[in-house]
């Protein structure tokens, strides 16, 4: 059994795990650096040389239990890659499972926020990222990378930080409110504040690796000047985590380069950092209760029909 980080096989059985991770190597949409289809196993040969104690929490979150899932590898058309992301991700919700997804491109986010949005009430999309990603569509499919937040845009309620790169067509549906412009953000010492006050108490977590200004994270597929910084963005997200209900989250758009691995080592890290903010006040002993989801009179399992025009 390959697991993750080198995490004790007692603690990767997925009977036992309370947290799934989901690898899904696509790259199917990209329009300039390609790659992103060999993140996750960058992320993967990075997360061995990690160390499996967390100073910032004081823990080992590694014990709550991470089971490493096989990898989603459909990649026939860009929609049927979203629609098995979406079932992978909602029948591990269902199983109880803190359920996170690396990939890939950020087209694969879609599939994941609609199983969230269909499972968890009045959900909140948090975006950290470079590029606005809010095109209905593009080169003739709604399931373009450029259009990874579109449908969370027009189905939750997104909130977007780190923007500093966008068509001035998606500027028509953006919702300005909720949007945390970069170059603003640089004068701006409550804009975390500000963010988290915008969010719902149930809280999915997206980040495009771009989001993170290129002298710290440079292999991502079109990297963007101006961009977070690792202390500035572990803040912002440990309070996001004390705050509110994050029910899951994925990391996109790690685009490694042969020849330098801090980038993949990065990713891990930022992984696992959020494991440790999510579970940091849990006893591994505990059993993971899932919280914030929607009604049994809606009837969920209906809804999904309503999404297949994405």
């Amino acid at each position: 059994m390959r697991t993750y980080a080198g995490i004790p096989q007692e603690y990767a059985q997925a009977e036992k795990a309370k947290i799934v991770l989901l690898p899904v190597p696509y790259d199917g949409t990209s329009t300039w650096g390609k790659g992103a289809d060999k993140g996750p196993e960058a992320f993967l040969q990075a997360s061995e040389n990690m160390e499996l104690y967390d100073i910032e929490t004081e823990s080992e979150v590694y014990k709550q239990g991470i089971y490493l899932a096989d990898p989603i590898t459909e990649n026939s058309s860009p929609e049927e890659m979203v629609a098995a992301v979406h079932k992978e991700v909602k029948e591990n919700i269902k199983r109880n499972k803190f359920v996170t997804t690396f990939g890939g491109e950020h087209s694969v986010s879609i599939g994941a926020i609609r199983a969230f949005n269909e499972t968890f009430d009045n959900l909140t999309v948090l975006q950290l990222d470079a590029h606005a990603d809010l095109r209905e569509s593009y080169d003739g499919s709604k399931c373009n990378h450029a259009c990874a937040l579109y449908e969370a845009n027009q189905t939750t309620n997104l909130v977007q930080v780190g923007i500093r790169s966008m068509d001035a067509i998606e500027k028509t549906v953006m919702n300005e409110d909720n949007v945390f412009f970069a170059h603003e953000m640089v004068n701006d010492e409550y804009w975390s504040d500000t963010a988290i006050e915008a969010m719902t108490d149930n809280v999915y977590i997206t980040i495009d690796l771009d989001a993170f200004d290129p002298s710290i994270l440079p292999a991502t597929g079109t990297p963007e000047p101006g961009g977070l910084f690792w202390y500035e963005t572990l803040d912002f997200l440990r309070h996001v985590f004390k705050e509110k209900n994050v029910v899951g989250f994925d990391i996109m758009e790690l685009c490694p380069n042969a020849h330098s691995k801090p980038s993949d080592f990065a990713a891990a890290k930022l992984y696992y950092k959020l494991l440790s903010y999510k579970f940091e006040q849990q006893d591994a002993d505990d059993e993971y209760e899932m919280t914030g989801l929607q009604e049994k009179s809606k009837k969920v399992n209906s809804e999904e029909d309503d999404y297949n025009e994405y």
